[in-house]
């Protein structure tokens, strides 16, 4: 059964995008590993919390792949020798993206008490009016720069 689309109205001209981001987001919010926070620290400033206790600064990267904010983690540790009478701490390798819009900046990432803190500057909206000319086809239609040859027949 084909998914219907919000952005089929011919009023919404240019939205493809959004619905790539659309499916991009649906696929990873199924993901529940780490569980993370976001936070409006400041007006224009976000903060993304992820709970990666268990892992180094070395098992982490966070990348931006195409307006995606990627965090990865793979633990190095061998636990090959150690035997586990329960397991609850979680230690597998994970990767979590996020959408950013246009214009958001990562400003930081930072490793403390377990707890991976990205913060992000959203970009501050300008508000544009631009004036688009009309011509007018009427006067376009003779040209002004031409002469006219009057030609009498034999």
């Amino acid at each position: 059964m084909p998914r219907l689309s919000v952005f089929n109205s011919p009023l919404l001209l240019g939205f493809d995008h959004f619905e790539q981001v659309l499916d991009r987001v649906s696929k990873s919010s199924a993901e529940g590993y780490p569980p993370y926070n976001i936070e409006q620290i400041a007006q224009n400033s976000l903060r993304i919390s992820l709970a990666v206790a268990g892992f180094s600064m070395d098992d982490l990267s966070v990348t931006i792949e195409d307006n995606q904010l990627m965090v990865r983690a793979k633990n190095t540790q061998d636990n090959s020798d150690r035997i586990f009478i329960h397991r609850g701490i979680a230690a597998r390798q994970f990767q979590r993206s996020f959408v950013l819009a246009e214009g958001v900046e990562v400003k930081s990432a930072k490793l403390e008490k377990g707890l991976l803190h990205i913060d992000l500057v959203l970009p501050i909206p300008e508000s544009q009016i631009r004036q688009i000319p009309i011509e007018d086809m009427e006067k376009k239609a003779i040209p002004t720069n031409t002469k006219t040859i009057d030609v009498k027949p034999d």
